[in-house]
């Protein structure tokens, strides 16, 4: 018990201060545009987050949020980097819970060692484990989040995709639903990017960013295959011998099937999860925000792809029960 509480204090001591570190570090970006020492293509990137934010406030529906009037530089490759541990023989993610966001699947840190070294104490548990590098995160605006300068290596359509889904995430957030969540800021986010590149006649970057969505949907499809039959094979009563070889025999056929469509399809994005050592913990994740983006695409259809009709239905389905949100999540499901 004594244990426990001390990691978990030490957990939020490293949190406290990342986040005071990442606070210190914000200058307000109309300042910045300013000054003449700035970088001009800093310059100009700052001052396109700008634009993008006015966009998802006027033409998506989003909040004029105190998010993203700043910029930090984090003088780093990630801005967190985020611990998911599953059971070999199981999807259930060991799940950590938080004041504000409720209970997730994923403990975040602000340092790579640290977040190492608790994949470790994980893994010596005899848990999958994978470490996710994050570019940007969100406080759902509780803190006045910054751009960061990892999220400037981005193009101008990734970039303003991410800008769609945090915001909408402050929007509307459900504590303790991930899928939910993230279901609904995917599509935001899709929507938002497409309408955004349309309207400001950047059709290059709108083909570019069409063909990763398609090598996106490809990846996903291929991941949820091979945990659809995962599911089926911890389900399967074998002994855990047996159970361990089909496992990896499928996890074997994942890596070569993602590599003969990497080289097919010319996709650096495929080439990569190719060469990774698949395990219970990337896939969950996987799951957990594709889940669902095809119910709430839908419910945009019926909306005639009208935005404010959109969000209004799902306003009407975070005020009704989980019960009813879990059944338009998956309704197929028994």
């Amino acid at each position: 018990m004594g244990m426990s509480a001390c990691a978990t204090l030490s957990w939020y001591g490293q949190a406290i201060s990342g986040q005071l570190d990442l606070l210190a570090r914000r200058e307000l970006i109309a300042d910045l545009i300013d000054r003449p020492d700035t970088d001009p293509e800093l310059a100009r990137r700052l001052a396109l987050v700008l634009d993008i934010r006015a966009y998802a406030a006027s033409e998506l529906g989003l909040p004029e949020s105190r998010s993203y009037r700043h910029y930090a530089d984090l003088q780093r490759d990630a801005a967190v980097w985020n611990v998911v541990a599953v059971p070999p023989g199981s999807f259930q993610a060991r799940q950590w819970c938080y004041p504000f966001a409720g209970c997730v699947s994923m403990r975040a840190f602000f340092d790579n060692d640290r977040a190492w070294a608790k994949a470790r104490r994980l893994a010596d548990e005899g848990l999958d484990v994978a470490v996710f590098p994050a570019v940007a995160y969100s406080t759902l605006g509780w803190f006045s989040d910054p751009v960061l300068n990892t999220m400037l290596a981005w193009d101008d359509a990734r970039l303003a995709a991410f800008l769609f889904h945090e915001l909408t995430h402050e929007k509307l957030y459900i504590p303790g639903e991930l899928a939910f969540n993230e279901a609904y800021a995917v599509t935001v986010e899709r929507f938002g990017a497409r309408q955004w590149l349309l309207a400001t006649g950047q059709g290059k970057l709108l083909d570019d960013w069409r063909q990763r969505q398609a090598e996106s949907a490809l990846l996903t499809d291929m991941l949820l295959a091979a945990r659809a039959d995962l599911v089926e094979i911890f389900n399967a009563g074998m002994e855990q011998e047996a159970m361990m070889a089909a496992r990896q025999q499928r996890y074997q056929r994942l890596s070569e099937d993602l590599a003969g469509a990497a080289a097919e399809q010319d996709s650096r994005l495929l080439a990569r999860w190719a060469q990774v050592e698949l395990n219970n913990a990337h896939l969950v994740m996987t799951a957990t925000y594709e889940a669902g983006v095809a119910a709430f695409e839908a419910l945009l259809a019926e909306c005639n792809q009208e935005i404010k009709c959109f969000h209004a239905q799902v306003a009407d389905l975070a005020n009704a029960d989980r019960a009813t949100r879990d059944k338009f999540l998956r309704p197929n499901a028994r």
